[in-house]
């Protein structure tokens, strides 16, 4: 007899995964964050791989169901984490200094 169900435990794996990343996350200094977000784009790449093998070994429709959920929703992460890892990067180019308008009409005449 087992003392505690499958499902409970794997319950309990994903509060404690919820709570120690949201502290570890929230810790982190501004400067890491573009690493960070690499980092956890290449994570959500390797959960869209178990989520598909996990899909694809699924015998019952509820668990393709939730499998292809979790394809999806990995998917939609990694592209949001891309997105935001280009604007955050676009913030550290230097931008070329604006020249006024009076200054290109001098040029021409």
């Amino acid at each position: 007899m087992e003392v505690l169900n499958h499902t409970v435990i794997n319950l309990i794996i994903f509060v404690l995964a919820i709570y120690v990343g949201y502290h570890v996350v929230w810790n982190v200094t501004p400067a890491l964050h573009t690493p960070l977000m690499a980092v956890t784009n290449a994570i959500s790449a390797i959960v869209i791989v178990g989520a598909m093998l996990a899909t694809g070994l699924t015998l019952g429709a509820p668990g393709k169901f939730f499998g292809t959920l979790a394809v999806a929703l990995a998917a939609v992460n990694v592209f949001g984490g891309f997105l935001v890892t280009r604007r955050m990067l676009e913030m550290f180019r230097k931008k070329e200094p604006k020249k006024l308008i009076a200054d290109k009409t001098k040029g021409n005449a």
